[in-house]
């Protein structure tokens, strides 16, 4: 094979014999390593294809090019390709440290995380027209205010820049420009054309600027004091790392419920940072979450608190949408002062009387915390295919210890019901406690077949260590 680059759809089709002299040729080049059965691959493409028309219609100095990591195992090797696809930017020529790519996998994605490495990451202002029409050019527009451009500060804030492309960036060091703003220090400016129009985060004299603490407040004051959930900002939401989240459930063609997000609104900014304010239409997009909170379009509207390390839901005893009232709740509840609301199911009329007992919450600690007892308890959820490809040999387990007055088979549906102590985050997952006081509890995370589960349970909630193979 000669060293020959060709190109489709004005991407460049590389080999192991064509690789070095692309590099050579290309001061920004962006490799997709993708296999030609992979799905994500091939939903990639058209965006891939796009990203590529873009750049070089904008004469950008960055091309991307793919690679067949199946046929050009030497070229996977090097550059350690262990899944696909897998985007990486060589620059000026350098193969020994290709940067990985961090931005989303569509077209804009592509091209404004390339652009953000092309060129400066953020663009210098020099004067107050220049500034003010930069400041007002997006609904989001961050401008850094620094001294010393060539600074540790001013330093940070670019790294900050590059990583975050969805937003433009500017950097000021103009005394006129500190003096229009409102400014005596170092300072980071997020503009906005909704909320508050200018939020300042001062550079802190003596630790400087951190680069991930000032990436999660422009994330943070970026979003709207009070977002509305949809198909836009589901992802905005999920990934603000915000440890709250406050939730007013209405019925948006009903103007009386529409005018309590006055009172909602009112009460955001109070928690900024540590409570993300959420309205949620039960009759639109919102209607799929309801059941999360076992909840119908009827009982809108109404208010839930979310912790969301451990989806523990708060619920005031009566909903009173006041500014005033919804503060006290939030402080109430982050102040360790209200009990969550569980879920729980009814239980079926012959729960007790099956081989395999059928918990819900309301009857959980009366069953595994008896203390005459060894109780095995399988939490599950109906959707899950693991769970369903256990079923049987659950079944069987229950069958085989019915009749033993020590040992409780049981299962919980943890969709639908929650325990105060008790946080499930996969399923299946499996606990044993074993009688006796003290509320003890084992995770059972072995083999999941009968024989090992008896194993277990005859063993007290152990398996037996295996003695050493001797040859």
């Amino acid at each position: 094979l000669s060293d020959e680059i060709k190109e489709e759809d004005n991407v460049l089709v590389l080999h192991e014999h064509n690789f070095a002299r692309a590099l050579s040729e290309h001061q920004l080049l962006l490799v997709e390593f993708y296999a030609p059965w992979c799905g994500h691959c091939q939903r990639l493409a058209p965006a891939y294809t796009q990203a590529a028309t873009q750049l070089r219609n904008e004469s950008s100095p960055a091309r991307l090019g793919k690679v067949d990591a199946t046929a050009q195992t030497a070229l996977a090797n090097e550059f350690n390709i262990t899944s696909y696809p897998t985007l990486k930017l060589f620059r000026d020529g350098n193969r020994t440290h290709p940067l990985p790519y961090t931005g989303i996998m569509d077209t804009q994605g592509i091209v404004r995380w390339v652009q953000r490495r092309a060129g400066p990451s953020a663009t210098l202002l020099h004067d107050t027209d220049t500034a003010s029409a930069f400041a007002s050019s997006q609904d989001l527009v961050v401008i850094g205010f620094f001294k010393d451009l060539k600074g540790e500060a001013a330093r940070a804030f670019y790294e900050v820049a590059v990583e975050m492309v969805d937003m433009p960036f500017g950097v000021a060091d103009a005394a006129e420009l500190f003096q229009a703003y409102g400014l005596s220090a170092d300072t980071v400016c997020l503009f906005k054309k909704f909320d508050e129009r200018q939020t300042n985060f001062p550079v802190d004299p003596a630790r400087g600027l951190d680069t991930a603490e000032l990436t999660r407040l422009l994330r943070v004051h970026s979003l709207r004091l009070v977002t509305e959930f949809n198909n836009e900002t589901s992802n905005q939401i999920f990934s603000a790392k915000i440890p709250h989240h406050m939730l007013l459930f209405l019925n948006k063609s009903s103007s009386e419920q529409l005018s309590l997000q006055d009172g909602f609104k009112a009460a955001a900014s109070t928690f900024r940072g540590e409570v993300l304010f959420v309205v949620v239409d039960v009759n639109g997009y919102g209607a799929d979450v309801l059941s999360f909170f076992g909840m119908t379009p009827a009982d809108a509207p109404t208010l839930r608190l979310v912790k969301m390390e451990n989806n523990r839901k708060y619920q005031m005893e009566q909903d009173s949408f006041s500014d005033t009232a919804i503060r006290t709740f939030i402080q109430a509840v982050l102040d360790g002062k209200v009990k969550p609301r569980l879920l729980s199911a009814e239980p079926p009329e012959d729960w007790d009387t099956r081989p395999v007992k059928v918990l819900v919450g309301k009857t959980f600690e009366q069953v595994a915390f008896d203390e005459t007892k060894n109780v095995f308890v399988k939490f599950y959820a109906p959707w899950c295919s693991h769970c369903q490809a256990m079923a049987p040999a659950w079944e069987e387990l229950g069958e085989r210890y019915k009749d033993r007055e020590d040992i409780v088979i049981a299962e919980m549906d943890a969709t639908a019901n929650e325990l105060e102590n008790i946080t499930i985050h996969g399923f299946p997952t499996m606990h044993y406690f074993p009688a006796g006081p003290g509320r003890k509890m084992v995770e059972y995370k072995s083999a999941r077949d009968v024989e090992t589960f008896s194993k277990f349970l005859e063993n007290g909630g152990m398996l037996p260590v295996e003695p050493p193979m001797v040859s």
